[in-house]
């Protein structure tokens, strides 16, 4: 039986919650916690940005749909052009079709509702275990 987080080589998951509402920051963490995920927070796209131009590095990222200075659409597209292949799952509490669609044409592996479940973190789990 899978452990609720192991990787291949027993090391635990990280994630990169970026978000600019700070009740869904905390809501995201408590739960990646339960899961046993080692989690980092961030307000915006660019702080996410910025986090892997200094060397930063996550094997999964909870991507706001709007915020403010970048918004999760271009943080996605940007880190995709830097080569950044982790898992990037966009977490939106509204929008329409087509806006969840652009989104995911910007490089998002999935994109759920906010704020996250269990169910999903357990879903996002068995893809992340594929991955790796």
């Amino acid at each position: 039986m899978m452990s609720k987080n192991n990787l291949a080589l027993g090391q635990k998951f990280s994630v990169l919650i970026v978000d600019d509402d700070k009740i869904i920051r905390r809501i995201h963490k408590m739960l990646l916690t339960k899961f046993e995920f080692e989690s980092h927070a961030v307000e915006n796209g660019k702080e996410a940005v910025d986090l892997y131009i200094s060397g930063k590095n996550f094997d999964l990222i909870l991507m706001d749909m709007e915020m403010a200075v970048m918004d999760g659409p271009k943080a996605t597209r940007e880190l995709r052009s830097m080569g950044i292949n982790n898992v990037i799952v966009g977490v939106t509490s509204r929008g329409s079709t087509s806006e969840k669609q652009a989104f995911t044409e910007a490089g998002l592996d999935y994109c759920v509702e906010k704020p996250l479940s269990s169910e999903t973190i357990t879903s996002l789990l068995k893809e992340l275990a594929k991955k790796y």
